[in-house]
């Protein structure tokens, strides 16, 4: 087909979706309620909906009170039945992918169940309506008259007992349409390569021969690539390469604190950046409109959304509540119930509600992912907003970073202890260091709090990491490219404790 056709007809296709979206902005309450009726009524023969007696469910209430929230230790060893070839366990399809995830650098591996009705109204919907909203807000685009280069996993699937398991980016290749498939360089073959290295290479072997209009992958690894296609190339940056390059489509990780590179290697003001959050367990907000930094909650993708207080969460007063009764500015842990037969999960995400009409959120962090050893409830959100703040006053860039608490000891106050690989270090890392402890203090109150006189912290302590110190530590762990993510906060000091041997190493 002539891409100038290919490309009339994906746009006129993807932007008749758009109707649709308005609807669940308009009703998102109906929606959301007739979801959840979808999904018990479709799971009410399995094992789990015999249990929970899905059949004589009739509201959010009863359903709250049959199904418990769990987290996946508790449901491991169903999903682990039905990778050994049970089906109609908690979900009524034959499920034979699995999404091999372990959200962070654990060595403990999840296996969350993928169903053709998740690949289908969930992962696949969530790409199209992506680009049906980019469409909306820019009509002038070209889109189609190149192709995306995207970066996925860099994990093989593999075959046990007549089920598969790979990334999650694995699996959508391998299920790709068509349409997808034929937009996008690099080839299938190249995008399943097992050995990130080789397949870096490969990448940008087909890549830079191709019309490359858009871009899609996380931020961290997207950069490592791009610096070595400019390497490799000699170009001072990506348009004199791809000269119709319009839009990043980026999510996995906070944006913020590669933003400033980013604007380095794509120096064109008119240049868009779309944000998507998405996870093995589904796809849930797009960014919705050009310049913001809000994701438009998706409503009609077979998931039905609860969230907890964070403030209550793991407490014995914790409690879930729909998304008719969230309110904005409150951290919330997210739980869900998906079209894959996950029943009311706790994913490990935070997210906050900037706005209700329609409901848009940001992602805060993770609810393992915080430091809080001294009552400090420091969050991801607080960290990358402070760390962007100070690199912009000393002119320093941040390739990658972690903390953890030093914990009390006897009369010893506590502090928090950082490791930061600098693109650019800062000329005076005393004076980065009180800034950083300003800006965190503005941010957070209950870390004010404990700063104030050294009353329980002390001045935190930043260690700067020599050069690719956490690209050797991933690679040391195989756990290179995809969806493999830096933790960026811990209660524990285990990743840091690691990173602190390796730093002293001077082997590269």
């Amino acid at each position: 087909m002539p891409i100038p056709l290919f490309n009339s007809i994906a746009s006129w296709l993807l932007k008749k979706r758009y109707h649709q979206i308005e609807l669940f902005i308009k009703y998102p309450v109906d929606v959301q309620q007739e979801v959840l009726r979808q999904l018990f009524d479709y799971a009410k023969d399995t094992e789990v909906g015999k249990m929970h007696h899905f059949e004589s469910i009739t509201t959010y209430e009863d359903f709250t009170e049959r199904v418990p929230i769990v987290s996946y230790e508790c449901v491991a060893p169903m999903i682990e039945r039905t990778r050994r070839g049970e089906q109609n366990v908690f979900w009524p399809t034959h499920i034979k992918w699995f999404a091999k995830s372990s959200g962070t650098t654990n060595a403990k591996s999840k296996f969350i169940p993928v169903s053709m009705e998740a690949l289908e109204d969930c992962h696949y919907k969530s790409g199209k309506d992506l680009l049906c909203l980019y469409l909306n807000n820019n009509e002038n685009s070209q889109l189609f008259n190149g192709k995306s280069l995207r970066l996925g996993g860099s994990k093989e699937l593999y075959e046990d007992n007549g089920s598969f398991f790979g990334d999650l980016s694995a699996i959508l290749i391998d299920n790709m349409p068509l349409w997808a498939e034929y937009s996008s360089t690099p080839s299938n073959k190249v995008s399943l390569m097992s050995e990130w290295e080789l397949k870096m290479d490969a990448i940008i072997e087909e890549s830079i021969k191709e019309n490359v209009t858009s871009l899609a992958g996380v931020p961290s690894w997207m950069l490592v690539l791009l610096n070595n296609v400019l390497e490799k190339t000699g170009k001072n940056h990506l348009f004199e390469i791809w000269e119709n390059l319009e839009v990043y489509f980026h999510g996995g990780v906070s944006f913020a604190p590669y933003r400033d590179q980013y604007k380095k290697l794509l120096p064109r003001k008119r240049f868009n950046y779309y944000e998507t959050y998405n996870a093995s367990e589904g796809f849930f907000g797009i960014q919705d409109r050009n310049n913001s930094e809000d994701l438009l909650l998706m409503l009609d993708y077979g998931i039905f959304y609860e969230f907890i207080p964070m403030d209550s969460y793991g407490k014995e007063e914790q409690r879930a509540i729909p998304i008719w009764e969230v309110r904005t500015g409150i951290n919330y842990a997210m739980v869900i119930s998906t079209n894959a037969g996950l029943w009311r999960y706790k994913i490990g995400d935070t997210v906050r509600f900037t706005s209700l009409d329609p409901y848009r959120i940001r992602i805060t962090g993770r609810t393992k992912h915080h430091i809080n050893a001294f009552g400090e409830e420091l969050i991801i959100e607080n960290a990358e907003e402070a760390l962007e703040q100070v690199c912009k006053k000393t002119g320093s860039e941040i390739k990658d970073y972690t903390a953890a608490p030093i914990f009390m000891n006897g009369t010893e106050k506590g502090s928090h202890e950082w490791i930061i690989e600098f693109r650019r270090a800062p000329e005076n890392l005393n004076y980065f260091i009180e800034l950083m402890d300003n800006a965190l203090k503005s941010l957070n109150s209950d870390y004010e709090a404990k700063r104030y006189n050294n009353i329980t912290l002390k001045m935190p302590r930043v260690h700067m990491a020599r050069e690719d110190l956490f690209y050797d530590w991933l690679k040391s762990k195989n756990k290179l490219g995809g969806q493999h993510k830096i933790p960026r906060l811990s209660n524990s000091r285990e990743h840091l404790e690691e990173l602190m041997d390796l730093n002293r190493q001077s082997v590269h």
